[in-house]
């Protein structure tokens, strides 16, 4: 039975590895993507989900519904808190990237290493996980890294600077933690480069994809 999702984005960075994924584990799936990329930089901006953010997102995901929606899909976990007052406003399920990433990391170590390049990531990544943990009746610990730096190569264009810079990080973190979470779904590009670790590195795209399709073909 065919099914469709719709993304909602707040940049287009995640764009092509999101379809890609869907596509290769499950081509019977019809995407479709809302793009509002002026939450993103409203984040930023104002450190945290404005009443704005919130009423603009949960306005999306309303319309994705009506407009035949089976599964509404967040792309960025900088806006996963809107993503979780929307949930009240919909019917069909809102499956965040980094939600199975998050429980994940709790079953895999109580110290965690949280990468993120942005302060608005960081954040509700790390209040993401605690609130797993205690979900599951798990403890963790966190090391954060923000690596703002990066973030600024990026968007200068450098992106062997801003992947050196991260490589880097979460190298650095494998004799501290027990699991490496890269709180950006941007960081997916780095895979290659990262090869075999010595303890998990977890990236959001392929975990929230492989949710959402369980999810999918739950209903």
């Amino acid at each position: 039975m065919s099914r469709t999702v719709y993304i909602i984005h707040t940049n287009r960075l995640a764009g092509n590895e999101l379809t890609r994924l869907f596509g290769e584990w499950a081509p019977e799936v019809t995407l479709r993507n809302i793009i509002d990329d002026s939450m993103l930089p409203e984040v930023l901006a104002n450190g945290c989900v404005t009443p704005e953010i919130l009423r603009r997102y949960c306005a999306y995901a309303v319309q994705a519904e009506e407009a035949g929606a089976d599964l509404i899909f967040n792309q960025c976990s900088s806006v996963g808190e809107a993503a979780d007052v929307a949930r009240a406003m919909v019917r069909v399920p809102i499956v965040k990237i980094d939600e199975r990433m998050a429980q994940d990391a709790c079953q895999l170590g109580s110290r965690v290493g949280v990468v993120a390049t942005a302060p608005s990531t960081m954040g509700p990544t790390t209040r993401l996980i605690r609130r797993t943990a205690e979900r599951l009746g798990r403890e963790v610990s966190f090391i954060e890294e923000l690596r703002a730096d990066a973030f600024e190569r990026m968007l200068a264009g450098d992106t062997k600077g801003h992947n050196e810079l991260l490589l880097a990080t979460i190298r650095q973190l494998f004799e501290r933690v027990d699991v490496v979470v890269c709180a950006q779904g941007s960081m997916i590009a780095l895979k290659p480069e990262l090869g075999e670790t010595p303890i998990p590195v977890l990236m959001s795209p392929p975990i929230g994809v492989r949710h959402a399709i369980e999810v999918l073909r739950s209903l």
